[in-house]
């Protein structure tokens, strides 16, 4: 297993290992993570590898092509995507230095904000493959939210709102806790799996609903779909932030809401789940 240092993870804004689509976060063997701006400074130290450009899936609000940075960490490769790389094979780098800018990648839902993805692999690894990551630990506690499911909208997109609840004001990273205090991580239920940052293994509920069971961290979504307002939205993203955070809601279809809006959320079984991957 590969850790990332407490005092790393810590130079960014927010990070979720659970809340995207891609095999690559299987397990939560990945991490993205926000640096509330466009310099993408580096997580790891050590020698770029290799920058390699990839085409990404055409999207009208993104770039058309991403990038991939192998960074050769010593024991492991770090694999490092969504960065327009100002950086050349043979440069070394340390924590903190910058590697480029970020890409609006053609991978991002449009309620995705900018990031590094980061995940690392062994030298006789496929280094290029999206999946096979090692297994990843963060260094850092996250605390745990409770929420009633009510807000007023600060912001909005095309596809997402996000409220002023819950709110935190400690230090450190918090997330939406589930109804038993566990932190959340991950899209309910519009991807695959999610994860449960810490407590014990078992059901996990929100909101009175239950919405999936816990394993090793690893959440399995029950069928259950998201509304505010009685409006049917594709669901929550849950992700770890150290800055005022709120509850993200998803609709990847658009949605009518404004600033300032309020907003009450619930969680009921469906037999018809929004799955986006």
């Amino acid at each position: 297993m590969v850790s990332l240092p407490a005092d790393v993870v810590a130079r960014y804004d927010r990070f979720s290992r659970y809340n995207s689509p891609y095999p690559a976060h299987d397990a939560g063997c990945a991490v993205d993570l926000y640096p509330g701006s466009d310099d993408a400074f580096s997580p790891v130290d050590g020698e770029i590898l290799e920058t390699r450009t990839v085409r990404c899936p055409p999207k009208s609000y993104a770039v058309s092509e991403d990038h991939l940075i192998l960074v050769d960490c010593g024991d492991v490769v770090a694999r490092i995507l969504h960065v327009h790389p100002s950086v050349s094979a043979g440069e070394s780098v340390a924590v903190g230095d910058s590697l480029g800018t970020l890409v609006r990648s053609g991978f991002f839902g449009r309620w995705v904000d900018n990031h590094i993805h980061l995940g690392f692999r062994r030298h006789d690894q496929n280094l290029r493959r999206a999946s096979g990551s090692l297994p990843l630990s963060l260094g850092v506690a996250v605390d745990g939210v409770p929420w009633d499911g009510t807000g007023e909208v600060v912001e909005t997109g095309p596809a997402h709102v996000r409220l002023d609840t819950p709110a935190h004001h400690g230090d450190g990273f918090a997330a939406i806790a589930s109804d038993d205090g566990r932190p959340l991580d991950g899209g309910l239920v519009h991807y695959t799996g999610g994860g449960a940052l810490g407590g014990t293994d078992g059901d996990v509920s929100l909101l009175g609903t239950r919405v999936g069971t816990a394993e090793d961290g690893d959440l399995s979504w029950d069928d259950v779909a998201v509304y505010a307002n009685g409006e049917r939205a594709t669901g929550l993203s849950l992700f770890a932030s150290q800055v005022p955070f709120g509850a993200k809601v998803v609709f990847h279809e658009g949605h009518d809401f404004s600033v300032g809006d309020r907003i009450e959320v619930a969680i009921e079984p469906t037999e018809e789940p929004i799955r986006l991957g």
